[in-house]
């Protein structure tokens, strides 16, 4: 249970700060500042669902999501 605790609140922080950053590009104007975040994004995105979190097909759906809001920027 000591464990399960551990991870859980491991899981919960890498999850928020995810979130956010998506959050944070999605909310962005400028496409050179979002280009930037873009790479950093994906791989916390990646990382969630190696980790089990979230499953590859959300994150697959996510940087595609994101992808497409980068790319509509001008």
């Amino acid at each position: 249970m000591r464990q399960a605790e551990k991870r859980r609140d491991h899981n919960r922080l890498h999850a928020k700060t995810t979130r956010n950053a998506i959050k944070k590009i999605r909310l962005s104007t400028k496409k050179d500042e979002a280009l930037r975040s873009l790479p950093e994004v994906v791989s916390l995105v990646d990382k969630l669902a190696k980790r089990g979190v979230i499953h590859k097909k959300k994150a697959d759906n996510l940087k595609s999501g994101l992808m497409k809001k980068v790319n509509s920027l001008t």
